[in-house]
């Protein structure tokens, strides 16, 4: 019950709020959301991340899988096979390196 009322007045606060004109000028208005795919961040991890990330920090896995994102565009986009060879090569070592966070981050 003390829920029900609590949300209820957190409802008709947002609703004063809307009418003043308080969410008129918020950065980003009319813009769609930059939603991240947190799924590859435990669960239990995933409101620090969002903390420090808000805060200018990106965790190094989340560098290595923008890498790889990368690096599988570089390869389908390679010209010849030697360059495609050592993306791949370094692909490898990306993947090898996100696999090793990852598994020290699910020991914790």
């Amino acid at each position: 019950m003390l829920d029900y009322i609590i949300a209820q007045i957190a409802e008709r606060k947002i609703q004063e709020a809307v009418e003043r004109g308080d969410f008129d000028n918020l950065p980003g208005k009319g813009k769609p959301l930059n939603l991240d795919d947190l799924t590859s961040i435990p669960e239990e991890h995933r409101a620090a991340y969002i903390l420090l990330k808000n805060a200018g920090f990106k965790p190094e896995e989340m560098e290595i899988k923008k890498d790889i994102n990368s690096l599988h565009e570089l390869i389908d986009a390679a010209q010849n096979e030697e360059e495609k060879s050592l993306l791949k090569k370094e692909l490898i070592l990306k993947e090898l390196r996100y696999n090793i966070l990852m598994e020290k981050r699910r020991k914790r």
